[in-house]
């Protein structure tokens, strides 16, 4: 049972690998056939390889680093930021902006706590 999971779980990785592949690839000839690059399409680029960057560490380490959805959050929130109208409401980027420093925080409370500087000692299984 154990391997049957395990081999749903790379089957599911492989699918959502080639999904993103797919996904940038199509990407990158929009902006082609448009002949415009902008601020938009290229964190979207960002977030495809982060993606295809998760899914490779999954693929060999057989776990997903903690960091990477988060880095995925703050690139997806900040092209948000980016995409909206002028005419937004200003409390709608007080909350996203509040989000994008609250999704940085937690960064570094994940980074800081293999430190060594705050003597907190992590098992392996803890997180």
């Amino acid at each position: 049972m154990k391997n049957f999971i395990r081999s749903l779980q790379l089957i599911g990785a492989a699918i959502v690998l080639i999904a993103t592949s797919l996904a940038f690839c199509l990407e990158v000839f929009h902006m082609y056939n448009v002949k415009s690059i902008e601020l938009a399409d290229l964190l979207l680029l960002f977030i495809y390889l982060e993606v295809m960057g998760m899914v490779g560490n999954y693929w060999s380490n057989q776990s997903i680093r903690l960091t990477y959805p988060l880095f995925i959050a703050i690139t997806a929130l900040a092209r948000l930021i980016i995409l909206q109208k002028k005419d937004v409401d200003a409390s709608a980027l007080i909350y996203e902006s509040g989000a994008i420093l609250l999704l940085a925080v937690a960064i570094v409370v994940l980074k800081l706590r293999k430190s060594k500087i705050l003597k907190i000692d992590v098992q392996k299984g803890d997180l």
